[in-house]
Protein backbone atom coordinates (compact mmCIF):
# COMPACT_ATOMS: atom_id res chain seq x y z
CA UNK A 1 0.00 0.00 0.00
CA UNK A 2 1.55 3.31 -0.89
CA UNK A 3 1.50 5.89 1.69
CA UNK A 4 -1.01 8.12 0.39
CA UNK A 5 -3.43 5.18 0.33
CA UNK A 6 -2.89 5.02 4.56
CA UNK A 7 -2.66 8.41 5.36
CA UNK A 8 -5.81 9.38 7.52
CA UNK A 9 -8.51 11.34 5.49
CA UNK A 10 -10.39 12.25 8.86
CA UNK A 11 -9.52 12.37 12.39
CA UNK A 12 -11.22 13.33 15.65
CA UNK A 13 -9.13 14.29 18.51
CA UNK A 14 -10.23 14.31 22.29
CA UNK A 15 -13.36 15.66 20.85
CA UNK A 16 -16.60 16.65 22.98
CA UNK A 17 -19.60 17.79 22.70
CA UNK A 18 -21.94 19.68 24.90
CA UNK A 19 -25.49 20.71 24.87
CA UNK A 20 -26.98 22.85 27.84
CA UNK A 21 -30.38 22.36 27.50
CA UNK A 22 -32.15 25.15 29.95
CA UNK A 23 -30.46 23.90 33.66
CA UNK A 24 -29.75 20.67 31.89
CA UNK A 25 -25.89 19.75 30.67
CA UNK A 26 -26.11 17.52 28.19
CA UNK A 27 -22.47 15.44 27.02
CA UNK A 28 -23.51 13.62 23.83
CA UNK A 29 -19.54 13.18 22.89
CA UNK A 30 -17.05 12.98 25.92
CA UNK A 31 -13.35 12.69 24.75
CA UNK A 32 -14.50 10.97 21.62
CA UNK A 33 -10.88 9.45 19.62
CA UNK A 34 -11.62 8.34 15.96
CA UNK A 35 -9.90 8.62 12.54
CA UNK A 36 -10.57 6.84 9.07
CA UNK A 37 -7.62 6.04 6.13
CA UNK A 38 -8.01 6.94 3.26
CA UNK A 39 -10.09 4.11 1.12
CA UNK A 40 -10.84 2.31 4.27
CA UNK A 41 -14.55 1.04 4.88
CA UNK A 42 -15.27 1.73 8.75
CA UNK A 43 -18.49 1.25 10.31
CA UNK A 44 -19.52 3.16 13.60
CA UNK A 45 -22.39 1.27 15.78
CA UNK A 46 -23.70 1.73 19.18
CA UNK A 47 -27.60 2.11 20.92
CA UNK A 48 -29.60 4.55 21.14
CA UNK A 49 -28.09 7.63 22.86
CA UNK A 50 -24.74 6.65 22.51
CA UNK A 51 -23.32 9.74 20.13
CA UNK A 52 -23.64 8.24 17.61
CA UNK A 53 -25.82 10.92 15.63
CA UNK A 54 -23.52 13.99 17.14
CA UNK A 55 -20.45 11.58 15.80
CA UNK A 56 -22.00 11.50 12.37
CA UNK A 57 -22.12 15.49 13.08
CA UNK A 58 -18.90 15.95 13.72
CA UNK A 59 -17.00 13.32 11.13
CA UNK A 60 -19.16 14.92 8.52
CA UNK A 61 -18.25 18.33 9.33
CA UNK A 62 -21.91 19.58 10.21
CA UNK A 63 -21.27 20.73 13.25
CA UNK A 64 -18.65 21.66 14.96
CA UNK A 65 -17.13 20.00 18.84
CA UNK A 66 -17.62 22.32 22.40
CA UNK A 67 -13.61 21.02 23.13
CA UNK A 68 -11.19 19.05 20.41
CA UNK A 69 -10.00 19.27 17.21
CA UNK A 70 -11.29 17.85 13.97
CA UNK A 71 -9.28 17.38 10.94
CA UNK A 72 -10.08 16.64 7.36
CA UNK A 73 -6.67 15.50 6.01
CA UNK A 74 -4.08 17.49 7.18
CA UNK A 75 -6.32 20.93 7.95
CA UNK A 76 -7.46 21.63 11.44
CA UNK A 77 -11.52 22.30 10.87
CA UNK A 78 -12.39 22.74 14.31
CA UNK A 79 -12.33 26.66 13.84
CA UNK A 80 -14.05 27.20 10.62
CA UNK A 81 -17.11 29.30 9.73
CA UNK A 82 -20.25 27.72 8.75
CA UNK A 83 -19.59 29.02 5.13
CA UNK A 84 -16.16 27.44 5.15
CA UNK A 85 -17.52 24.20 6.76
CA UNK A 86 -20.21 24.27 3.59
CA UNK A 87 -17.52 24.16 0.97
CA UNK A 88 -15.18 21.62 2.44
CA UNK A 89 -18.32 19.50 2.61
CA UNK A 90 -19.53 20.17 -0.88
CA UNK A 91 -16.09 18.85 -1.88
CA UNK A 92 -14.84 15.91 0.02
CA UNK A 93 -18.01 14.50 1.75
CA UNK A 94 -21.26 13.07 0.51
CA UNK A 95 -23.60 11.92 2.64
CA UNK A 96 -26.22 9.24 2.38
CA UNK A 97 -28.54 9.53 5.19
CA UNK A 98 -31.88 7.34 6.20
CA UNK A 99 -34.23 9.83 4.97
CA UNK A 100 -33.77 10.07 1.19
CA UNK A 101 -33.48 14.04 1.38
CA UNK A 102 -34.49 14.25 -2.00
CA UNK A 103 -36.53 17.25 -3.41
CA UNK A 104 -39.99 16.38 -4.58
CA UNK A 105 -40.18 18.88 -7.14
CA UNK A 106 -36.80 17.85 -8.72
CA UNK A 107 -36.36 14.97 -10.95
CA UNK A 108 -33.57 12.19 -10.18
CA UNK A 109 -31.37 13.78 -12.78
CA UNK A 110 -32.08 17.69 -11.37
CA UNK A 111 -31.58 16.18 -7.42
CA UNK A 112 -28.34 14.19 -8.69
CA UNK A 113 -27.26 17.85 -10.44
CA UNK A 114 -27.96 20.11 -7.22
CA UNK A 115 -24.75 19.83 -5.02
CA UNK A 116 -23.11 20.48 -8.58
CA UNK A 117 -24.42 24.09 -8.74
CA UNK A 118 -22.99 25.16 -5.30
CA UNK A 119 -19.66 24.23 -6.81
CA UNK A 120 -20.11 26.32 -9.93
CA UNK A 121 -20.00 23.36 -12.34
CA UNK A 122 -21.29 24.58 -15.78
CA UNK A 123 -24.57 23.16 -16.84
CA UNK A 124 -23.65 20.92 -19.78
CA UNK A 125 -20.90 19.42 -16.89
CA UNK A 126 -23.82 19.10 -14.72
CA UNK A 127 -25.98 17.33 -16.89
CA UNK A 128 -23.10 14.70 -18.31
CA UNK A 129 -21.91 13.75 -14.70
CA UNK A 130 -25.73 13.19 -12.92
CA UNK A 131 -26.13 10.86 -15.98
CA UNK A 132 -23.37 9.05 -15.81
CA UNK A 133 -23.67 8.50 -12.44
CA UNK A 134 -27.34 7.24 -12.32
CA UNK A 135 -26.21 4.65 -15.36
CA UNK A 136 -23.73 3.53 -12.70
CA UNK A 137 -26.67 3.15 -9.87
CA UNK A 138 -28.99 1.47 -12.27
CA UNK A 139 -31.46 3.84 -13.24
CA UNK A 140 -30.81 4.94 -16.42
CA UNK A 141 -34.56 4.47 -17.18
CA UNK A 142 -35.86 6.51 -14.16
CA UNK A 143 -33.44 9.99 -14.87
CA UNK A 144 -36.71 11.80 -15.60
CA UNK A 145 -39.02 10.33 -12.69
CA UNK A 146 -39.25 12.55 -9.19
CA UNK A 147 -39.18 10.59 -6.01
CA UNK A 148 -42.41 10.29 -5.61
CA UNK A 149 -42.65 8.10 -8.43
CA UNK A 150 -39.80 6.02 -7.45
CA UNK A 151 -39.70 3.30 -4.80
CA UNK A 152 -37.20 3.25 -1.77
CA UNK A 153 -34.65 1.61 -3.06
CA UNK A 154 -34.49 3.71 -5.81
CA UNK A 155 -34.78 7.21 -4.08
CA UNK A 156 -32.19 5.73 -1.76
CA UNK A 157 -30.07 5.15 -4.76
CA UNK A 158 -30.54 8.27 -6.50
CA UNK A 159 -29.08 9.74 -2.87
CA UNK A 160 -26.00 7.42 -3.63
CA UNK A 161 -25.78 9.24 -7.23
CA UNK A 162 -26.07 12.39 -5.25
CA UNK A 163 -23.67 12.07 -2.82
CA UNK A 164 -21.11 11.21 -5.35
CA UNK A 165 -21.86 14.54 -7.96
CA UNK A 166 -18.27 16.25 -6.60
CA UNK A 167 -16.47 12.81 -6.74
CA UNK A 168 -15.88 13.49 -2.73
CA UNK A 169 -12.82 11.64 -0.95
CA UNK A 170 -15.80 10.38 1.46
CA UNK A 171 -19.35 8.74 1.77
CA UNK A 172 -20.59 9.24 4.84
CA UNK A 173 -23.44 6.63 5.23
CA UNK A 174 -25.85 7.36 8.15
CA UNK A 175 -28.13 4.18 8.78
CA UNK A 176 -28.59 4.18 4.77
CA UNK A 177 -31.20 0.98 4.48
CA UNK A 178 -33.17 2.11 7.80
CA UNK A 179 -35.87 3.21 5.46
CA UNK A 180 -35.99 -0.23 3.46
CA UNK A 181 -37.07 -3.90 3.38
CA UNK A 182 -34.17 -6.47 3.61
CA UNK A 183 -34.21 -7.49 0.17
CA UNK A 184 -33.82 -3.68 -1.51
CA UNK A 185 -31.13 -2.60 1.92
CA UNK A 186 -29.18 -5.48 0.53
CA UNK A 187 -28.97 -4.05 -2.83
CA UNK A 188 -27.85 -0.23 -1.56
CA UNK A 189 -25.56 -1.88 0.39
CA UNK A 190 -23.86 -3.77 -2.46
CA UNK A 191 -23.34 -0.33 -4.22
CA UNK A 192 -21.61 0.91 -1.51
CA UNK A 193 -19.19 -1.63 -1.52
CA UNK A 194 -19.01 -1.65 -4.77
CA UNK A 195 -17.89 2.15 -4.19
CA UNK A 196 -15.06 1.07 -1.81
CA UNK A 197 -14.04 -1.91 -3.99
CA UNK A 198 -14.08 -0.41 -7.51
CA UNK A 199 -13.50 3.28 -7.41
CA UNK A 200 -11.85 3.16 -3.97
CA UNK A 201 -14.20 5.26 -2.16
CA UNK A 202 -13.36 5.86 1.68
CA UNK A 203 -16.69 4.74 3.79
CA UNK A 204 -17.83 5.31 6.70
CA UNK A 205 -20.90 3.35 7.81
CA UNK A 206 -23.23 4.55 11.20
CA UNK A 207 -25.42 1.68 11.71
CA UNK A 208 -27.19 -0.33 14.67
CA UNK A 209 -27.18 -3.84 12.21
CA UNK A 210 -24.32 -5.96 13.83
CA UNK A 211 -24.77 -7.83 9.56
CA UNK A 212 -24.28 -4.68 7.97
CA UNK A 213 -21.93 -3.64 9.87
CA UNK A 214 -19.94 -6.70 9.11
CA UNK A 215 -18.75 -5.39 5.78
CA UNK A 216 -16.23 -3.01 7.06
CA UNK A 217 -12.64 -3.33 7.56
CA UNK A 218 -13.15 -1.96 11.40
CA UNK A 219 -16.38 -1.70 13.31
CA UNK A 220 -15.97 0.87 16.12
CA UNK A 221 -18.44 0.78 19.09
CA UNK A 222 -19.41 3.87 21.00
CA UNK A 223 -21.36 4.12 24.39
CA UNK A 224 -21.96 7.21 26.03
CA UNK A 225 -19.70 9.42 23.66
CA UNK A 226 -16.85 7.71 23.69
CA UNK A 227 -15.51 4.70 21.71
CA UNK A 228 -15.24 1.36 24.14
CA UNK A 229 -14.62 -1.31 21.40
CA UNK A 230 -12.90 -1.81 18.13
CA UNK A 231 -12.77 -5.19 15.64
CA UNK A 232 -11.36 -5.93 12.63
Amino acid sequence: MTSDYRKKIIRLKNVWKIYQMGKVRVEALRGLNFFVRKGEFVAIMGPSGSGKSTAVNMIGSLDLPTHGKIFLESHDISYLSESELAQIRGRKIGFVFQQFNLINTLNAMENVMLPMIFQNKCLADRKKRAQLLLEMVDLKDRMFHKPTELSGGEQQRVAIARALANDPDVILADEPTGNLDSKTGKIVMEFLCRLHREKKKTIVLVTHDQYLANVAQRIEYLKDGVIIEKKR
